[in-house]
């Protein structure tokens, strides 16, 4: 794999952290005695905590704020993000060994700023990157623009052709290769029933960063 730069998601790919967001939305509304459809935890999975929280307000007429229901949502995952949260195996050593190399890296993630630092730092990889961008702070989800990743690769100063973006999931995926990206695929459980899709758009995949150091499978772009 031949890179100037990287690009990474961070929930899913660098952290161990999907599980904690899965059924955020739809707990909540069950405390209030509210029933969810059955396909609200997918449609909030692409959208930014706001919209999320948006949309929750409009179709399920609840009488907080959006910013209310904000807050209920961070209060579960501020404790986790603080004091649990930890790098998927493997991710560290692939770290150090791009920064050994030269390798410019950033994140760019769909969670909010404060908690992303927060997250990033008790997982012990902050150190690693140059930068930090979150969907809410480009105005733009990316399951609708790459918007995130075009002010990534600007930030370091690189090109697509030297720049690959690290995302889990196949609707990051799809919108970096339409821009034009090269993408290495990684494997989540969360998004167990989208891998053949990841795998197939994918430059690179891989099911976890431990096997970076273990098999060869990356050295050799797809033709």
């Amino acid at each position: 794999m031949r890179l100037q730069s990287a690009i990474f998601d961070m929930d899913g790919t660098l952290l161990d952290s999907m599980h904690i967001w899965t059924g955020l939305g739809p707990d909540m509304l069950r405390s209030m005695g509210i029933q969810p459809a059955p396909d609200l935890a997918d449609r909030l999975m692409v959208m930014t905590l706001r919209e999320g929280a948006q949309l929750c307000r409009e179709e399920y007429g609840l009488s907080l704020s959006v910013d209310e229901i904000i807050r209920r949502i961070e209060d579960q995952v501020r404790d986790f993000y603080e004091n649990r949260v930890q790098p998927k195996p493997g991710v560290q050593k692939f770290l150090s060994l791009l920064k050994m190399e030269g390798v410019w890296m950033y994140v760019a993630t769909n969670t909010d700023r404060h908690l992303a630092e927060a997250a990033l730092r008790h997982a012990g990889i902050d150190g690693y990157f140059r930068g930090l961008l979150t969907c809410a702070e480009v105005g733009a989800g990316k399951n609708s623009s790459p918007e995130i990743y075009e002010r990534a690769m600007r930030r370091l100063r690189s090109t697509k052709k030297d720049t690959v973006i690290f995302e889990d999931a196949v609707h990051a995926v799809r919108t970096a290769k339409k821009a034009g990206f090269r993408v290495c695929g990684v494997y989540d459980p969360s998004a167990e029933a989208d891998q053949a899709e990841i795998q197939a758009l994918s430059d690179y995949y891989i099911r976890s960063f431990e096997e970076m150091f273990e098999t060869r499978t990356l050295e050799q772009e797809k033709t």
